[in-house]
């Protein structure tokens, strides 16, 4: 897509609380707040990205900006933080919405199945109920767009696209059955050395290694992804 086009696409970030979580939103388009519009202004149909692990919204900023602009501007693209991935930071305070209220706290937020109650809630309080939508999941969020579709018939689902899915039974293939030991070991060293290493240092350190971490992959994001090196994100 054309730089100068992709620039003049508006993004918002905003921090709600989803199921007792803070929770990052990047929302792409003009609409900030769906059930704020007219029904008759509102657009009929919205983009639902869901992020692989890591699962955060802000690296899927340039598709969701592809996407809009292939759509001609006419339907927003959003993509939701997975629960407790992306830390409220300390310039920007959390959106109150008269849906927050009547939102119940889920458990065991943080695992895969509260992870996938995690969107169903945040669809349900944060969309309107007549309003289309087309689910887009990444790796991880394709097993979850699809137990939305088992979980959530209420949900106006027109399509749903599954992008690079996580292979089921990863775990029990002949090189699953290595490698899955060897990566539950490591995610608790990665632990360890957030927590002993990153955690004590100063924001700037932290920016600037992600920012390093992020150029090497060649990865562009108009948001700080400084929780990359929380030790939460890497253990996950």
């Amino acid at each position: 897509m054309d730089s100068e086009i992709q620039e003049e696409i508006p993004v918002h970030e905003e921090f709600i609380m989803c199921g007792g979580v803070e929770t990052q939103v990047v929302k792409c388009g003009p609409w900030t707040n769906l059930l704020d519009e007219p029904s008759v202004s509102r657009p009929k149909l919205l983009v639902f990205i869901i992020p692989g692990n890591p699962g955060f919204s802000a690296f899927y900023v340039p598709f969701a900006k592809a996407l809009h602009s292939l759509t001609n501007r006419r339907f927003p693209v959003w993509a939701v933080t997975h629960a407790g991935f992306a830390l409220l930071p300390k310039d920007k305070k959390i959106l109150k919405t008269a849906e927050d209220s009547s939102a119940q706290e889920i458990k065991d937020i943080y695992g895969l199945s509260g992870q996938i109650e995690h969107k169903i809630a945040f669809l349900r309080t944060h969309v309107p109920k007549d309003m289309k939508l087309i689910l887009i999941g990444h790796s991880i969020g394709c097993y979850i767009a699809l137990q939305i579709l088992k979980r959530a018939p209420d949900l106006q689902v027109v399509h749903a696209f599954l992008l690079f899915p996580t292979i089921e039974r990863l775990s029990e293939s002949p090189k699953g059955r290595i490698a899955t030991p060897l990566f539950c070991w490591f995610r608790y060293v990665l632990y360890a050395t957030s927590y002993l290493v990153f955690k004590p240092c100063p924001e700037i350190i932290k920016s600037f290694l992600v920012r390093i971490i992020l150029q090497r992959m060649n990865i562009k994001s108009e948001f700080s992804l400084v929780d990359l090196v929380q030790p939460f994100c890497l253990a996950d």
